[in-house]
């Protein structure tokens, strides 16, 4: 689907999403549990759907309801797989499919999930998966017993438990290999130890995510100071917990309209976020500060607000912790007087796409000079975007944060811009076009 933005002044009230990260892994975490979880408020996206998708092929059981306005999900879990053990042993030979789509949160969660239990997990994914190596975190759980079959670590993958714990070493240029350890180890058989050496570890605050769960259900583990090393002994059980809590608002889909606040002059409030949770993403903020946006924060009511009157100007941030930030910030960059370089984030090419390459790539396409690094771009802005063409196309590339960029740069255009591939944004952030009012 291509969208078409006609430049306008951006400014509006917007409920935040609620985040994919913590929607997924409450999920996950449901189905491992035992008894009814509910989920309240989650994200209703391209890449929950998938995840719910695989969470039914374990064998759990999700149900949305509705109650007092508010939406939840009903998640029958599966008690760590032990109800399901003697089954298990007399259906070895049966193999079940996931298909996890566009979601590699859903596919490294689940392929750590899929090595509890005794069966054959056949997982597939969309092209952009099948480009996705998950090697490192094969041949981790390879290292704990379990059986593994893959080319070159992309899907189709084959993972056949049972887990049988051990020592081994997990480079993570994504968390998600680490937070898919963390939370299936603790549903492995009594008397195993999961012990996991990190000589690499990127985008820390979403392990502090995980943590958080661990944390709450009292699910016992071992952390060293730097992040370097983890024990978490198997025979634990995750819990349902009986509080009402609604899953917190994601910073990274919040980046966008704060982007076109910033881009066009706003003032855009944003509504549902927790100044207080670990989602590294809320540096966005701290970021469009720096280069010269008011950002007013109301913490009681969970709300802030952006504006910009005075002129953007070029700094250097270290992503590393919030990769996913750089096509947001690579375009407010674009709209700022002198250099932004955005570094340390070498992970930002393997996301979806290589967002480097393609970042540097469009924004040719708008005049804007860019110089790419090993690990980042350095985006030479000159306070404006000047299209190549009053009929110019800027290409998604299938990627929901390219696409949501670019609509947002499109804004702040002397001309109209079209954006292919523009259904993707719904990966994250369902009705965000209506937000922003496309032709």
């Amino acid at each position: 689907m291509d969208v078409r933005i006609t430049p306008h002044r951006f400014t509006d009230s917007i409920k935040i999403p609620a985040s994919k990260s913590h929607t997924i892994r409450q999920l996950f975490i449901a189905s491992l549990a035992e008894g009814v979880t509910k989920i309240y408020n989650p994200l209703d996206s391209y890449d929950t759907l998938s995840c719910i998708s695989a969470c039914n092929e374990f064998g759990a059981s999700v149900t949305t309801h509705c109650e007092d306005d508010d939406i939840f999900w009903n998640v029958c879990g599966l008690n760590g797989f032990k109800d399901q053990f003697e089954k298990c042993l007399k259906e070895q030979n049966k193999s079940f499919n996931i298909d996890v789509g566009n979601s590699g949160t859903t596919l490294y969660l689940a392929l750590a999930i899929a090595g509890l239990q005794l069966n054959k997990i056949n997982f597939t994914g969309d092209n952009q998966i099948q480009k996705r190596s998950a090697a490192p975190l094969l041949n981790a759980l390879a290292g704990l017993g379990i059986q593994v079959q893959s080319k070159e670590g992309c899907v189709p993958i084959v993972v056949k438990g049972p887990w049988k714990g051990g020592k081994v070493s997990l480079s993570c240029p994504t968390s998600q290999y680490l937070s898919a350890l963390l939370i299936a180890a603790p549903s492995a058989p009594s008397g195993t130890v999961t012990e996991i050496d990190v000589p690499l570890l990127n985008e820390k605050p979403y392990i502090d995510m995980t943590l958080s769960y661990l944390k709450t259900h009292g699910i016992p583990f071992e952390r060293a100071p730097d992040y370097s090393h983890f024990i978490i002994p198997g025979g634990s059980a995750w819990k349902v917990l009986p509080q009402k809590k609604s899953v917190p608002g994601d910073f990274s889909s919040a980046a966008f309209p704060a982007a076109a606040a910033a881009i066009t002059g706003g003032p855009v409030t944003l509504r549902g976020l927790d100044p207080q949770d670990t989602q590294g993403d809320k540096f966005f903020f701290e970021m469009l500060s720096d280069m010269g946006c008011d950002v007013s924060w109301n913490d009681e009511e969970q709300f802030l607000t952006i504006s910009r009157e005075s002129t953007l100007r070029g700094k250097t941030f270290d992503l590393n912790a919030s990769p996913d930030l750089l096509p947001a910030a690579a375009v407010v960059a674009a709209f700022a007087e002198g250099d932004t370089k955005l570094v340390n984030v070498a992970n930002a090419r393997i996301k979806e796409t290589d967002r480097i390459a393609v970042m540097a790539s469009e924004l040719a396409k708008l005049s804007v000079e860019c110089t790419e690094l090993p690990d980042g771009i350095i985006i030479h802005g000159k306070g404006k975007i000047r299209p190549i063409s009053e009929n110019i196309h800027i290409n998604g590339h299938s990627d929901h944060r390219i696409v949501m960029a670019f609509s947002v740069a499109a804004l702040g255009s002397p001309v109209p811009i079209v954006i292919t591939t523009a259904e993707s944004a719904a990966v994250t952030f369902p009705g965000f076009f209506d937000l922003i009012k496309f032709d």
